[in-house]
């Protein structure tokens, strides 16, 4: 009886491990599908990484060239706000220097207007002086000495005079005033009527 038992025992034994061993094939043939399976997303992960990397790297050539671009601008833009500020550097020099040649000129030509003026009589340069306008007027006029001036602006009507005497305080450069139109005088050379006929 006890070679029966034994026998039943190896006979369970036996089936339980045809069981087992199934089980065992069973889970290598889903291991194996699962491998397969784990294989593809590997690779599909991988595929997804380079694609990821490969962009990135595309992105990065952009950012690059596009920052490269913006320094040469940058430069660009520089070197041509220098060339502004080098350019309005030489405006400035050539207007001082001319402004300082205009200012030789303007005395040499009113010197050698008051030098005209100063040699003639005093009543021919009033009557001249009168017909011209008030700021030329005192141009001439402060160019001459005091003396010579003095004398001329006696010979003059004393509305003139008067005008002048205001605009030669207030110092060159002389502008006309605007604020009302100057009546005509009489010159006591010439006598004109309020037309301009001679009497």
């Amino acid at each position: 009886m006890k070679q029966w038992i034994l026998y039943w025992v190896l006979g369970i034994l036996s089936v339980w491990a045809a069981e087992n061993q199934r089980e065992v094939i069973d889970c290598n043939i889903i291991f194996e599908q699962r491998k397969a399976e784990i294989i593809k997303e590997i690779e599909r992960i991988d595929e997804q990484q380079q694609a990821l990397q490969a962009l990135q790297n595309a992105t990065q050539n952009v950012l690059d060239q596009k920052e490269a671009d913006l320094k040469k601008r940058e430069i660009a833009l520089n070197n041509i706000q220098k060339e502004i500020e080098e350019r309005e550097a030489k405006i400035t020099r050539l207007l001082k220097r001319n402004e300082e040649i205009l200012k030789q000129i303007r005395g040499a030509t009113q010197s050698k207007v008051g030098e005209t003026y100063a040699g003639m009589k005093d009543s021919k340069s009033a009557a001249i002086l009168e017909t011209l306008p008030d700021a030329e007027a005192a141009g001439i006029l402060f160019a001459l000495d005091t003396k010579v001036m003095s004398k001329i602006l006696s010979k003059m009507t004393p509305q003139k005079a008067a005008t002048l005497t205001q605009l030669l305080q207030k110092g060159p450069p002389f502008e006309e005033e605007k604020e009302s139109p100057q009546p005509k005088t009489i010159n006591p050379q010439n006598k004109e009527d309020s037309e301009g006929n001679a009497i």
